[in-house]
């Protein structure tokens, strides 16, 4: 039977109910029509499947999965065909496991480097996230496993995520914030997006019709069916309306007698449900039908293998002082705690359960060892004095540092872009002690290096994954050329970020302020120093470029290995815009490919250019007429463009970039005055901690929340403060989803914080 037919012979509450999951991670099945049910689950660097108890943050047991590096450092091997071979992978652990859709990948653009999920996504580049992400896409799709594209859109910030607002102008809105989606929706047709929990210009992204049917549907063609982030559903008929199919995790039946009511008055027309409910039965159909016919298998030890060639191509040589890697095994000295106990993934709903974990150690079991410092990041002098006594006892002092667990988490963003103060201590004591110091850095995201001009290596290895140790040895003795790229730029200090001084900042709503300049916009722009830029990564051997020729719609360019071995090396093509009819950054990234040569060798890359190459956002995408300049490496050459002058308008700030960018020009941007989200009237969407405030039982609810936390995780630990601060920081609503009420719990609290205590009774036993 036709799945239209289907969901026409359904009862109308069948077909509602039908919209909303089962629990945390399945649809709901309905026998009588003949629909299964399917499992989705995280994640981005591996399969997260969970064993009995279920919970959306990574905390409970998950079956034994592959964890690959996170996306932060496989953006940084600009190579599609790893990840493709990556995506592939998880879709087979997936499919092993009768897991119908992967939950994957997060493609948001990395606007601050303090956001705590940055380690899940892939750049600060709208173009290389996107192409990363749609090559992702296919490669699981191929396997006919499902993959669902997150998380949509300008969810770049952790702080009050569920309730935030992201205040937004529409030209950065389309040229930044989007355009890393529509690559990824129109190049891998993701069977599922999943749309973010924050607001964008006060709409939530679940019942956004703007960004879910004109953009999504009507503008990029998307056919497939869209899943709220696990609580991001607002209102359920708004989001009916607003093209927002599954609302996940299901069990509380949230909004569905609102959508019942509705439909019977009139207000709510039943097609929208019809709508989502036919998008969602044609996944589960497909899904359940691929998982009968396939048979899947998956090796984790090849996965393992593949995990430490992902690794490989993607780690960043960003110092070679005297080229003093590679070098031999027995030249090394090891420090610091994360060489014995690796730092190889991110905390929160990515979290794997790995088949293993290689250590450094492992690979180099003769080598002098010290720990340096303590789990937490700290030191003793005690532990500096014996870092640096076996630093003087080996040619070359390798030191593994960079961020503990409780410096990266979803749910939390940082303080600060510091390491903790231990690891700078010991790198430089360490650098004193033996000049020959390299450092290798296991981090999600940037960091300051006030040390760099001390050491005289430094190697980004990111959040390698289960096998990242042994790609890092094999990188530090040479056996493998490093060949990866920095997907984002490091800044001197956290300062120098164009949105540092109101990025959080204790604003619950996110105020774009910096428009366009996020990331190397920016520091290019605004001629500012930076540690180590986007694109920056060195390698083994040199290469050359020659021959740039440039046509109307095609680049090509020849790249040859002059020196003495094997390496790879990633070509980026950027477009320079004339900055003389509406501000814009001085350059963009609008193509990019992966070589791999033997000495000598050579090889002629192709690039293709069509409108967008050169377009902004202008009530449509328009190119401005001028002089272009295509820049390949050291080479450029000049293309001109016919097109339409724009009016450039007041623009203050984001023509000069002097300075912080000031509220009044950010405020003519935008077109309106936003104004902060009022914390009271309380509503169901109101933070958990503004109604506890006011409300004992709300109080008590948090008490009892707290201490049950503390005993499950231990006070202090990286998973206490993300359950505390996101119960703390979730709205109402979510206390309904995670008690399973199906009344109108959410409201009745609301009620009681308003001081309506009969009304509140009232919703409490309806």
């Amino acid at each position: 039977m036709k799945t239209t037919e289907v969901i026409k012979d359904m009862r109308l509450k069948d077909k509602v109910a039908f919209c909303s999951g089962r629990d945390s991670w399945n649809t709901k099945p309905f026998p009588d029509s003949d629909i299964p049910s399917v499992m989705m689950t995280d994640g981005p660097t591996g399969l997260r499947k969970q064993i009995g108890t279920n919970d959306a943050l990574g905390f409970a047991q998950s079956e034994t999965a592959t964890c690959f590096p996170a996306e932060s450092l496989i953006a940084c091997s600009f190579d599609k065909t790893l990840i493709s071979e990556m995506g592939a992978a998880i879709a087979e652990e997936a499919g092993t496991a009768g897991v119908s859709m992967v939950l994957a990948p997060g493609v948001n653009i990395k606007r601050n480097p303090l956001c705590g999920r940055n380690f899940e996504y892939f750049s600060e580049d709208p173009y290389l996230a996107g192409k990363m992400g749609a090559s992702f896409i296919t490669a699981v799709q191929k396997k006919g496993i499902g993959a669902s594209l997150k998380h949509f859109a300008c969810n770049s910030q952790e702080y009050y995520r569920l309730v935030s607002d992201s205040i937004i102008d529409e030209r950065t809105l389309r040229e930044l914030y989007l355009t890393n989606f529509e690559y990824a929706v129109k190049e891998g047709r993701p069977a599922s997006v999943m749309c973010a929990y924050n607001k964008i210009n006060g709409t939530y992204c679940s019942e956004n019709k703007y960004l879910l049917t004109d953009i999504l549907r009507d503008d990029w063609g998307y056919d497939g069916f869209v899943v709220t982030d696990w609580g991001a559903l607002n209102d359920r008929s708004k989001a009916f309306e607003a093209g927002c199919d599954l609302a996940m995790p299901g069990g509380s039946a949230w909004g569905e007698k609102d959508v019942l009511g509705n439909i019977d008055k009139g207000r709510l027309d039943e097609e929208y449900v019809n709508q989502s409910a036919e998008r969602i039965l044609s996944f589960v159909k497909n899904g359940r039908a691929a998982l009968e016919s396939a048979a899947f298998s998956a090796d984790l030890e090849m996965h393992h293998e593949l995990a430490r060639r992902i690794a490989e191509g993607s780690a960043v040589l960003l110092k070679n002082d005297e080229n003093i890697l590679p070098c031999k095994e027995t030249d090394i000295a090891v420090i610091g705690a994360m060489a014995q106990k690796p730092r190889f993934q991110g905390s929160g709903s990515s979290r794997v359960n790995p088949s293993k974990v290689d250590s450094v150690l492992s690979f180099l079991p003769e080598a002098p060892y010290a720990p340096g410092y303590d789990e937490d990041g700290s030191t003793t002098d005690e532990m500096l004095r014996l870092a640096s006594d076996t630093a003087r006892s080996a040619k070359i002092a390798v030191i593994v540092a960079g961020l503990p667990d409780i410096y990266e988490a979803e749910g939390l963003d940082r303080s600060d872009m510091k390491m903790p103060e231990g690891h700078n201590r010991l790198i430089t004591e360490v650098a004193k002690a033996n000049p020959n110091t390299v450092v290798a850095l296991c981090c999600g995201c940037a960091v300051e290096t006030p040390w760099a001009d001390e050491v005289k290596a430094i190697l980004y290895m990111g959040l390698s994954g289960q096998a990242g140790a042994g790609a890092l040895v094999k990188i530090l003795t040479g056996e493998i050329n490093p060949s990866g790229r920095l997907a984002e730029t490091w800044p001197m200090v956290y300062e120098d970020c164009a949105s540092a001084s109101f990025y959080s900042a204790g604003m619950r709503d996110a105020e774009y302020r910096e428009g366009l300049y996020a990331g190397y916009r920016y520091y290019d722009k605004a001629g500012k120093e930076v540690r180590f830029p986007f694109g920056a990564g060195l390698s083994y051997t040199s290469f050359s470029y020659e021959n740039l020729s440039v046509g109307k719609n095609r680049v090509s360019i020849t790249v040859k290995n002059t020196g003495a071995g094997f390496g790879g090396e990633t070509i980026l093509m950027f477009v320079e815009a004339p900055q003389d009819s509406i501000h814009r950054p001085v350059r963009e990234l609008k193509g990019f490919e992966k070589v791999f040569l033997e000495a000598g060798e050579s090889k002629e890359v192709f690039f293709e250019l069509d409108e967008r190459s050169f377009a902004v956002w202008n009530g449509g995408w328009k190119v401005c007429p001028g002089e272009y300049e295509i820049q390949i490496g050291p080479c450029s050459a000049k293309l001109k463009q016919s097109g339409e002058k724009p009016d450039p308008g007041d623009e203050g700030w984001y023509l000069s970039l002097d300075g912080i960018a000031p509220r009044e020009d950010w405020i003519r941007l935008l077109g309106y005055t936003p104004e902060q989200t009022p914390i009271r009237p309380f509503t169901v969407s109101s933070a958990v901690i503004d109604v506890a405030e006011n409300t004992l039982l709300v109080r008590i609810i948090l008490w009892f929340f707290e201490k049950a936390a503390a005993k499950i995780y231990g006070r202090g630990s990286v998973n206490y403060q993300i359950v505390l601060r996101g119960a703390e920081e979730a709205p109402l609503r979510r206390i309904q989803d995670i008690a399973k009420s199906k009344g109108q719990l959410a409201q009745a609290l609301a009620d009681f914080g308003n001081k309506k205590f009969f009304q509140g009774l009232g919703h409490l036993f309806r």
